[in-house]
């Protein structure tokens, strides 16, 4: 059986921190205000991978309540969420996310990106895709106020489950 979801998360720009997207530190006069390390791509691929496996979202995981995540490493998390969500022998088949961010550019930086999410995930670098683009002035992307990411995430249940 095949199983499908979806992942979206924003959050705005902060002086004094850090950019970290797709687990890569990008330099850039702002980064991501959050109670981790505030990567999008990362929370929305967590999100997409959790949805697929039925199990919630990231909040219900590691929330932002819980002082044990702040500051957290987004990639761990995602190592945690793929033991989570491999459990019975679910296997991820693809990932494809896109960023939503007006400045910096991406482009260099999204080869590493692919890296660190098929690393974390424990799958081939073919099955994770990274895109990004602009608001195009528009909104709140455009105005460079935060950014935001868009993931979806396909499993591959084993057999014995299509029986259900």
């Amino acid at each position: 059986m095949v199983a499908t979801g979806i992942g979206w998360d924003v959050h705005r720009f902060a002086a004094d921190r850090p950019l970290v997207i797709g687990g890569v530190t990008i330099p850039f006069e702002l980064g991501l205000h959050g109670h981790s390390d505030a990567d999008v791509l990362v929370h929305a691929v967590i999100d997409a991978l959790l949805g697929a496996a039925g199990l919630g979202d990231i909040g219900e995981h590691f929330p932002d309540t819980d002082e044990r995540w702040r500051g957290a490493d987004s990639i761990a998390l995602l190592r945690s969420t793929r033991e989570l969500v491999a459990v019975g022998g679910v296997e991820i088949a693809n990932v494809d996310a896109t960023v939503l961010l007006e400045r910096p550019k991406l482009l260099e930086h999204k080869p590493a990106m692919r890296e660190n999410l098929a690393g974390a995930l424990e799958i081939p670098l073919a099955r994770v895709n990274v895109k990004a683009t602009r608001g195009e002035g528009m909104g709140f992307v455009g105005r460079v106020e935060g950014a935001a990411a868009l993931a979806i995430a396909t499993l591959e249940r084993p057999a014995t489950e299509r029986r259900g």
